[in-house]
């Protein structure tokens, strides 16, 4: 392998001791992306409470959720990759709880670092963004989930891209939830038949 994409457990290995943001101060941990190779890759906002104890992506309630999405969409079964714009969590205190605080852009930034890697090394043949903040690490400041979404765009790199909500967002609707689980679950068929047509056209080729 070319000395541009270590392996990913190499990654993990270097990502967990990053100092790139003040992030990590207060964090338990490094929350690095975990999966297979060469298939789907999805990339969320952060690690919530759950993760950042855990040291594991989308294993808290909102991860939960997506998996449950990805089989009803018929996604289960494809390699999948799973991590985060920013690898540690960011958290305002509230009583004894640990509540969720949206990143910076500049944390944002400081961590395109090792999402960057992660995509040269994982070579997914699809990329979902799982709202904006996944949005804005991929497609730059002024990305909006409304404007993209649902549309088969392309990263720098090549790699075929699809944005959509993130699963939180289910979670915390107070009306419509269903109508938005809905929308999630037909975004994430869609990432099922482009991942298809991707990996078609290339064994095609």
């Amino acid at each position: 392998m070319s000395p541009r994409a270590p392996s990913l457990a190499a990654l993990r290995r270097e990502a967990a001791d990053c100092r790139r943001c003040p992030l990590y101060a207060r964090a338990t941990q490094t929350v690095f992306g975990e999966g297979g190779r060469g298939g789907l890759m999805l990339v969320g906002e952060q690690p919530g409470d759950v993760e950042d104890r855990e040291g594991r992506p989308f294993v808290g309630p909102a991860g939960r959720l997506l998996r449950e999405l990805l089989v009803e969409a018929g996604v289960a079964e494809e390699p999948l990759y799973v991590t985060n714009a920013v690898k540690h969590f960011k958290w305002r205190p509230s009583g004894k709880r640990r509540i969720h605080d949206k990143p910076s852009w500049s944390e944002v930034k400081a961590c395109g670092h090792w999402l960057g890697l992660e995509l040269a090394s994982a070579r997914p043949a699809l990329v979902v963004c799982l709202g904006a903040t996944a949005a804005q690490a991929l497609f730059g400041r002024e990305a909006r989930v409304g404007r993209l979404r649902s549309k088969r765009l392309e990263l720098e790199g090549g790699q075929p891209a699809l944005v959509t909500m993130h699963p939180s967002a289910i979670l915390r609707a107070d009306a419509d939830r269903e109508a938005r689980r809905r929308e999630l679950v037909r975004d994430l068929e869609l990432a099922r038949e482009l991942l298809r047509d991707v990996k078609g056209g290339k064994a095609a080729a």
